[in-house]
């Protein structure tokens, strides 16, 4: 699995660098995630601008993702959906619990009011 890791004053940009989240590397996901939020890293946007396919197995890594942070009372959004895993996620009505945004600066923007109101 391809990924980078950037890390900001408020939040964590983990982008995804492959094209398909699926069984073969959403455990890899899943593992990253659980390292950062050990690591402090409360605030994650997850950048999906690479990946044009994911299957169950990924959804899950997404909400281990969602999960990890909401315990550490901080937020996770994801950004950059293409349309094929915009409409998986709201067939999977995901997205009522997901933070959902169209670029990392609108997932960081919205991250920054989240702090400020906490």
């Amino acid at each position: 699995m391809k990924f980078s890791v950037d890390k900001k004053d408020k939040y964590t940009v983990f982008k995804l660098e492959d094209e398909k989240l699926n069984t073969l590397n959403a455990p890899k996901l899943k593992s990253e995630l659980v390292i950062l939020n050990a690591g402090g890293a409360k605030n994650v946007i997850l950048d999906l601008a690479d990946v044009t396919f994911i299957d169950s197995s990924g959804l899950s890594a997404i909400l281990i993702g969602n999960r990890l942070c909401k315990n550490a009372e901080g937020t996770f959004a994801i950004v950059n959906l293409n349309d094929y895993v915009s409409k998986l996620i709201k067939i999977s009505q995901l997205d009522t619990i997901l933070n959902i945004f169209p670029s990392v600066a609108e997932g960081a923007d919205f991250i920054s009011t989240e702090a400020q109101g906490a």
